[in-house]
């Protein structure tokens, strides 16, 4: 017995004609007599007298009936309140922000999540990328923003912006001055790289195409912060990869410039990104709409990057399981 099935039988009662039942049901004909006739042997009851005209119930079809329109007044109850609690925007929703982007892009838009979603309480966390995937999978987060795509099969993912990588090189480099960047060997040699953010740094190597970072230096630094990475170059000590939105702003630098990759510009997907099983859509759209509004107006043009992903990188995956 389904609900489709008792569904049939009320519109069969109210219409008294298998066509025009059907019609209503958005079924075949053939194909409501065959669940009439299923549900009718499931039970053992003749729900229907067949042999009048217009088609009549039996004594004990009768009742079968009210009691189905019992059950799916009931359904349409339980479908409501889902709908409205999907659609709720208050309450707490705990947001993680992978941390080579918190920085840059949280201060932007949180005012304009105040204002797009007054009742809600947003609880913000920064993370690595793997961290945040582990702790949706867990339900310990409700939503996650970060670099996409991910490859896991569990985590569904709402894309709202590419952002550009930018090279960001010390005065003084041979292609500081220049209005594009084109990487050369010396500073593939040279790249700096963060500690524990695997899937960032998967895609600065692959942008240099290499396998792993090179970096000369007599050192070992283990850095954990874009910040740290454009300190470390502003006092020449190497090369950086970095996205946009963390040199907004800084053009007034003395002992460094960020510039753009020529064409096409290497970027990043980001994106709101759930547990399969996580139902308020209207959350993650007014929030997407909140971080659109918020970004620059150059993020808004008709740039063709060309997207880096991580997901499948041999350095990602050879990390992961260390």
């Amino acid at each position: 017995m389904t609900i489709q099935q008792l569904r049939y039988i009320v519109t069969l009662e109210k219409e008294r004609h298998f066509a025009r039942a059907a019609e209503k049901c958005l079924v075949t004909q053939p194909g409501l007599t065959i669940q009439l006739k299923k549900l009718e042997e499931e039970i053992g009851i003749k729900i229907f007298d067949r042999s009048k005209v217009p088609l009549e119930p039996t004594l004990l079809g009768l009742e079968i009936i009210e009691k189905a329109k019992r059950i799916l007044r009931e359904v349409d109850t339980v479908r409501d309140f889902v709908i409205e609690q999907k659609n709720i925007l208050s309450g707490k929703v705990h947001l993680g922000v992978v941390s080579t982007l918190s920085p840059y892009l949280i201060p932007l838009c949180l005012r304009e999540f105040q204002k797009t979603l007054p009742e809600v309480e947003f609880i913000i966390s920064e993370d690595s990328t793997v961290g945040l995937m582990k702790t949706l999978e867990t339900g310990e987060l409700d939503v996650a923003l970060m670099a996409t795509p991910t490859g896991n099969p569990s985590l569904r993912e709402f894309p709202i912006f590419d952002e550009p990588f930018m090279a960001y090189l010390p005065l003084g480099h041979k292609s500081s001055e220049q209005d594009s960047y084109e990487l050369d060997d010396q500073d593939r040699a040279n790249l700096l790289i963060l500690e524990g953010e695997f899937c960032y740094n998967s895609q600065l190597l692959d942008i240099c195409s290499l396998d792993t970072s090179n970096s000369f230096h007599n050192f070992s630094y283990e850095i954990n912060s874009i910040e740290t990475l454009k300190n470390m170059v502003r006092q020449g000590f190497g090369f950086a990869i970095v996205p946009l939105l963390s040199t907004i702003g800084q053009n007034g630098e003395t002992k460094a410039r960020s510039i753009p990759f020529s064409a096409p510009q290497p970027a990043r997907e980001i994106s709101l990104v759930t547990s399969d099983t996580f139902s308020k859509k209207l959350l993650v759209e007014k929030m997407s709409q909140a971080i659109w509004t918020s970004l620059p107006d150059s993020f808004k043009g008709n740039t063709t990057y060309k997207k880096v992903r991580w997901d499948d990188s041999p350095y990602f995956s050879k990390k992961i399981k260390q």
